[in-house]
């Protein structure tokens, strides 16, 4: 059945040639018996153009309807009443109508004929179909006319139909197109998101390795406790630094499942003393400070203190020149979370390298005004009076209305 249907399908004029050639028959028959002499000449050409109009219906259905409007008219003309082919106008007046390829004056023109046609065959064969009175000739225009009229409409009923289901196709199309969009957007986004974690996570660990092992070096032989300390460090955090770069990248894996089971979870406000700690054991004295009462904060807006003060002290290693001590103070407020990194360094000349002027590598500054514009806050980082650097980030705790 299936296979039947998607051949009809595919061969819609065979099909409607195949439904024709009975209807060929049948006028064959009603010509050959019912009329005479030239009657029967011209009837039968009547007959073929009308079988010919069922089976190019589809294909060429304004040029059919103009031949079925002929044939009409010369029937008219020629006093040849009512055949069996005059089927063949109920159909192309429903396939105009249907038709959404055929133009809107097509399907007029046929809506026309339908209600005409049936009115000048009552008063054309007026006695022929024994019709005495003018109400007797009414009656049976409107018998007539119902039929064409209820076809026309039929068919034109179906147009809207169809064009209505070709509109939700397209809007699903759309709304696929769309949903695909999004999609890759939001893989770009989270892409950018791993580069800033990367970022952060190797900037903050390698520039503590770097320390370590320089001052490990320094003191190799002088002082081999120091020495196995700094190499403890350096171990610690490189393995941190793996554990962290393990999670982000497991991001990017397509069908793999993590190898340690879950992944690290995000550093929070609660991670931030042991930052301070795994700095301060990189020879930076930091001042940490907590105001307010601590409380449950948004998971965005933790991992964005987090790697804010991670990137400041970062920076304050990197370009804070020696001896430089930094401060940081986290502050709970009502609405908001207020974040303060200063040092003592050297402020004036750190926005040469936070914004890639100096050595073209540094981001540090336009990683933190991303993280902070993703959750709605404001970051102000510049030199500080008096010497040093300072940042101050405010990240609002309830989202804005």
């Amino acid at each position: 059945m299936q296979r039947l249907y998607d051949f009809l399908r595919r061969h819609p004029t065979g099909v409607d040639t195949f439904w024709a050639l009975p209807l060929l028959g049948l006028s064959g028959l009603w010509v050959v018996f019912d009329l005479h002499g030239s009657e029967r000449a011209l009837s039968a050409i009547f007959a073929i153009g009308l079988c010919l109009v069922v089976a190019l219906r589809r294909k060429a259905p304004v040029k059919m309807l103009l031949l079925t409007a002929a044939i009409g008219v010369g029937q008219l003309l020629a006093g040849i009443e009512t055949m069996p082919a005059d089927f063949a106008m109920f159909v192309i007046a429903y396939t105009v109508a249907s038709s959404p390829t055929v133009p809107r004056w097509a399907s007029r023109c046929a809506l026309a004929g339908a209600l005409g046609g049936p009115a000048l065959s009552a008063v054309r064969f007026r006695s022929a179909f024994n019709q005495r009175s003018v109400g007797e000739s009414i009656f049976f225009a409107v018998l007539l006319t119902v039929p064409f009229v209820l076809a026309w409409v039929l068919g034109d009923s179906m147009r809207t139909r169809r064009a209505y289901w070709a509109q939700l196709e397209e809007k699903a199309a759309r709304l696929e197109k769309e949903r695909e969009a999004q999609s890759r957007i939001a893989v770009a986004a989270e892409r950018a998101r791993i580069a800033r974690e990367l970022h952060d996570v190797v900037a903050h660990n390698v520039s503590v390795m770097v320390v370590q092992a320089d001052g490990a070096a320094y003191v190799l032989d002088a002082a081999p406790e120091q020495t196995r300390q700094a190499l403890e460090t350096i171990s610690g955090t490189g393995r941190q630094a793996l554990a962290e770069m393990r999670r982000l990248l497991g991001v990017l894996r397509t069908g793999e499942q993590p190898e340690s089971g879950e992944y690290v979870p995000q550093p929070g406000v609660e991670q931030l003393s042991d930052l301070m700690e795994q700095v301060r054991g990189a020879g930076l004295h930091v001042d940490f400070q907590v105001e307010g009462e601590p409380r449950e904060l948004p998971s965005s807006v933790e991992l964005t203190a987090y790697r804010i003060v991670q990137e400041a002290l970062t920076n304050t290693r990197k370009h804070g020149g020696p001896d430089v001590a930094a401060t940081v103070r986290l502050a709970y407020q009502e609405d908001d979370l207020d974040l303060l990194v200063e040092d003592d360094g050297r402020g004036a000349q750190r926005e040469l390298y936070e914004d890639g002027g100096a050595d073209g590598l540094g981001h540090g500054l336009i990683g933190m005004r991303e993280r902070v514009g993703m959750v709605g806050g404001t970051l102000a980082a510049g030199p500080r009076p008096g010497g040093g650097f300072r940042v101050s980030a405010v990240l609002p705790l309830k989202p804005e209305r």
